[in-house]
């Protein structure tokens, strides 16, 4: 295989989002735990995912602006040092039993995840053309270091500090928010253009013309929010069937392993077989998880579901991911991507919440059953955007 451009970069790029998807483990694996400790009232024991995700959002946009005005590393830069501050914030919380002022640290914390968002298309962005969707299915790669080494530290760091239980795990993400700080301090990124400061640009309505645009967007938004409706659920249904807490760490572990160990090849896939091929089997993957859902609560039908859950969504992700990358111009970058990880926060957030709603009302089979409209609608979707030309200039 011919050696990838940029490949120096690309690896730093993927040690960066191993660090960010471990420190996102821990604090998805434990806040919730923490908020049933020290909030003032048990329904407000998810307020810290959610405070979390909402600094996420409100990253997101300006991120996206700021890095094509100052260049991506020093944003990258103040998404790591927040991340830092937001855990260290959150020990200091354990161990005064504030409430709020965790909440405050999730809110910190979530400002990395809003950054680090960006590491797909900065890695996309230092390749040559035809290597796009390599560069950004290798990125991810760093996912599979989330799955191993994020699940063990979040269970191992605990008990460190006994009775202020979870005050370890924050710690280590402090030290991997860190790490992170230190690789992105050594990487190479391009500074902006002129053409990215100066060019032209559309307006949304001609932008929203481009079928391939939106249905980009759709594909990397509806994966990321039909994957976490059924992450998100499925240990709480597995606990309604009887199983153990153990039990559903296990399958959610190979979920994200599901998630993260094609990206091995994702890219290679993307460029023999067209990214239109792989967007659309992400969609049929994702189906055939929800089959597998509604066949049977047995341990081995939620993780069949799970592992093709999490390959659904790779698949899906990158491949919009990569074609989105070839609807914007250089000038448009800002503000389609912006908008693009906007969405993806935004569906995290809904799906997070309606996912609890739809298991208390309608039970477990509600879940996979809402999987199949949404991702055979992205399926003709694709269908339709391949063959419609690609437009990189205004009609006017």
């Amino acid at each position: 295989m011919k050696v990838l451009q940029g490949r120096g970069t690309i690896f730093l790029l993927a040690l960066a989002q191993a660090c960010y998807s471990c420190s996102v483990l821990i604090i998805f694996s434990t806040a919730s735990l923490v908020g049933l400790t020290i909030a003032p009232d048990r329904s407000l024991a998810t307020l810290p995912i959610t405070s979390f995700v909402v600094g996420a959002m409100l990253a997101t946009v300006p991120a996206s602006y700021l890095m094509q005005r100052f260049g991506r590393k020093p944003i990258f830069l103040a998404g790591a040092v927040s991340g830092l501050v937001g855990s260290v914030v959150g020990v200091f919380a354990i161990f005064n039993s504030s409430f709020y002022l965790f909440c405050l640290a999730t809110l910190l914390s979530g400002a990395f995840q809003g950054t680090s968002s960006f590491n797909a298309f900065a890695a996309s962005e230092v390749a040559k053309p035809e290597d796009k969707a390599l560069s950004i299915s290798w990125v991810l790669t760093g996912g599979v270091v989330a799955a191993v080494i994020g699940s063990y530290l979040a269970r191992h760091t605990a008990h460190i500090y006994d009775p202020y239980t979870y005050a370890g795990s924050y710690g280590a993400a402090a030290f991997l928010a860190t790490i992170a700080i230190a690789v992105i301090a050594f990487m190479q990124l391009p500074m902006p253009k002129a053409a990215e400061l100066y060019g032209s640009q559309r307006s949304w309505p001609e932008l929203l013309k481009q079928p391939r645009l939106v249905t980009a967007m759709a594909a990397a938004i509806v994966s990321y929010g039909l994957m976490n409706l059924m992450m998100t659920s499925a240990p709480v249904a597995m606990h309604d069937c009887g199983f153990t807490n153990d039990d559903g760490s296990f399958v959610i572990q190979w979920h994200v392993l599901g998630m993260f160990v094609p990206s091995f090849f994702t890219g290679l896939l993307i460029k023999r077989l067209g990214v239109n091929f792989i967007a659309a089997l992400g969609m049929f993957i994702l189906v055939s998880a929800a089959v597998a859902g509604l066949l049977g609560i047995s341990f081995t039908h939620f993780t069949v579901a799970l592992v093709l859950l999490g390959i659904g969504w790779n698949f899906g992700f990158i491949g919009g991911t990569t074609l989105l990358t070839e609807c914007y111009t250089p000038a448009e970058r800002a503000k389609v991507q912006g908008v693009n990880n906007l969405g993806i926060s935004a569906i995290q957030t809904i799906t997070s919440f309606s996912s609890g709603a739809m298991l208390s009302h309608w039970g477990w089979a509600s879940v996979p059953i809402a999987i199949f409209p949404a991702a055979l609608l992205v399926l003709a979707m694709i269908g339709l955007a391949a063959a419609s030309p690609l437009r990189l200039t205004s009609d006017r």
